[in-house]
C-alpha cells in the first residue's frame, strides 16, 4: 500500500532555525502578519537577530516584510510551516495513542522530534493512527496537502456568564498547566457553562457536563489559555 501518495517532498531540507521561525509566524499572524517583536519574544531571541533571519527569509521567498505591519508567510513559507505543524501534532498523538506519554509532557518531545522526521515516517505514523483530524491538546492537524481546519475559537476569559461552550483547544507549552487542566477536568471535547464571572479581572465559575464535582473556579490567565466553540 502506498501510504505517501502524491505527498510533495522538499527539494532542500531546511535547517532547525528555519522551520521554527516559519511556524512561529504562521501561529502568531494576526491579520496575516506576525510582529518582529513577537517572533523575538517567542523564540526568546535578541530581535536584532530576528530582523537579520527575517532578510533571509525574505531573500529566500519564505517571507514578505511590510513596514509598520510586520512580516507575513508566502504561500512557499506557509506551506513549510503547516508541514512542520503536521509532523509535531503527528508525533504527539503517536508518542500517547501508541507508547503511553504524557499529554503534558509530549509537547517537549514532539519540538525535539519534528524536525528529524522524515515525511515517510510521518504518513506512516498518520496511517497508523487512522489519520487524526486533531491532536491531543485539540488543535487541527493539517492535511498532507497543506489544508487546516478553521473553526471561530475564542477564549473561554472572553465568555459571558450563562453562556454554554465546548472547550476544543489548550495552550500546550506549560507541562504543569496542563497537568492541572486534566485534574480539573478541562480536557478537549468537554462541555463547559459559565455560571458565574467575578468583575474587574476576577475569577469565573465553570461547571462541567458529565463530572460528579462539576464546578470549577478558575482565573481569567487560566482561562485565557483555553479556547472553546460557542453554542
Amino acid at each position: 500500500m502506498n501510504i505517501l501518495g502524491g505527498l510533495p517532498r522538499m527539494t532542500a531540507p531546511l535547517s532547525r532555525s528555519v522551520e521554527d521561525y516559519l511556524k512561529t509566524i504562521y501561529q502568531l499572524a494576526r491579520d496575516g502578519h506576525a510582529a518582529t517583536t513577537d517572533i523575538a519574544e517567542r523564540l526568546v531571541i535578541a530581535p536584532a537577530s530576528v530582523t537579520g533571519m527575517i532578510k533571509r527569509l525574505a531573500e529566500s521567498g519564505h517571507v514578505e516584510h511590510e513596514p509598520y505591519r510586520g512580516v507575513r508567510l508566502t504561500p512557499q513559507g506557509r506551506a513549510v510551516a503547516l508541514a512542520v505543524m503536521r509532523r509535531h501534532r503527528i508525533i504527539e498523538s503517536y508518542l500517547i495513542t501508541k507508547l503511553g506519554y504524557d499529554w503534558a509532557t509530549v509537547h517537549v518531545e514532539a519540538e525535539r522530534l519534528e524536525h528529524a522526521a522524515s515525511d515517510d515516517l510521518i504518513e506512516r505514523m498518520a496511517f497508523a493512527l487512522g489519520q487524526p483530524q486533531y491532536d491531543p491538546h485539540g488543535a487541527p492537524i493539517p492535511t498532507r496537502d497543506g489544508d487546516i481546519e478553521q473553526v471561530d475559537l475564542v477564549p473561554l476569559a472572553e465568555v459571558a456568564a450563562g453562556s454554554r461552550v465546548a472547550l476544543r483547544q489548550v495552550e500546550d507549552s506549560d507541562p504543569e498547566r496542563l497537568r492541572y487542566l486534566k485534574s480539573l477536568g478541562l480536557v478537549p471535547t468537554v462541555e463547559v457553562e459559565v455560571t458565574d464571572r467575578q468583575p474587574f479581572g476576577g475569577p469565573m465559575t465553570v461547571r462541567l457536563e458529565g463530572r460528579e464535582d462539576q464546578e470549577r473556579v478558575i482565573g481569567v490567565e487560566l482561562a485565557s489559555c483555553l479556547l472553546v466553540e460557542r453554542r
